[in-house]
């Protein structure tokens, strides 16, 4: 399946390469991926679209002084910049729709989880969901864990979560080293004891501590 990153790309790109291909009058050049001529960069566009571009994510909205003073940008290019966003955006939720719709995400407010329901290890989980701008599904209430349990449970395979054992056995933090504030732990887990650093969701919804090299569906969060 391709990465919820990667088709938000590919729509903002659609939606851009016409103009560029044409070199349209008033349309100044935007930042461009090293050694590749006229095409946008990812990182050109975060700045130019902000949170238009990733509503999931908390970046705002470049200011209206900043988008003017970059290149030369007059007022009335500003408004057709904004028309631009409004049109991206209402693309990139016809996409959403499509890949609920298809069983391929799931959105939990601002969160959206996918799986590419492939099996790997915990390291490779992470890294895979980290290649494509996200990390692994970490629930961080009930309505998000459950919404993990219904993919677990399309797939018919256990999951890795978001979640490690501390240097304390028996203590599990979150991957950016803060304490869970939400757990589902089947009774009389976790039981490991600093053996089991990792966790993963059964299709219940419970979780459970478990060695980190077992193979495990991948499910990412965005």
């Amino acid at each position: 399946m391709l990465s919820y990153s990667f088709c938000v790309f590919a729509a903002a790109v659609a939606l851009l390469m016409p103009c560029h291909a044409q070199n349209c009058a008033g349309a100044p050049e935007l930042p461009s991926i090293p050694g590749v001529s006229r095409l946008p960069g990812l990182g050109g566009l975060n700045r130019y679209f902000g949170s238009l571009l990733w509503p999931s994510r908390k970046e705002k909205l470049p200011e209206r002084h900043w988008l003017q003073g970059q290149q030369g940008l007059s007022t009335s290019f500003d408004a057709e910049l904004h028309n631009v966003l409004l049109n991206l955006r209402q693309r990139f939720l016809q996409l959403e729709g499509v890949l609920a719709l298809n069983g391929k995400i799931t959105t939990v407010g601002e969160k959206i989880f996918a799986s590419n329901g492939k099996e790997v290890n915990f390291s490779s989980a992470l890294e895979s969901c980290e290649e494509t701008g996200g990390t692994l599904a970490t629930p961080m209430n009930e309505e998000e864990n459950k919404a993990i349990m219904g993919i677990v449970k399309q797939y018919n395979r256990y999951a890795y979560l978001g979640i490690k054992e501390s240097d304390t056995a028996g203590q599990f933090k979150y991957m950016n080293g803060t304490p869970l504030n939400y757990t589902n732990w089947q009774q009389s887990e976790p039981n490991g004891k600093g053996t089991e650093r990792c966790v993963e969701m059964y299709t219940d919804g419970n979780w459970k501590d478990r060695k980190c090299n077992l193979y495990r569906l991948t499910i990412c969060q965005y």
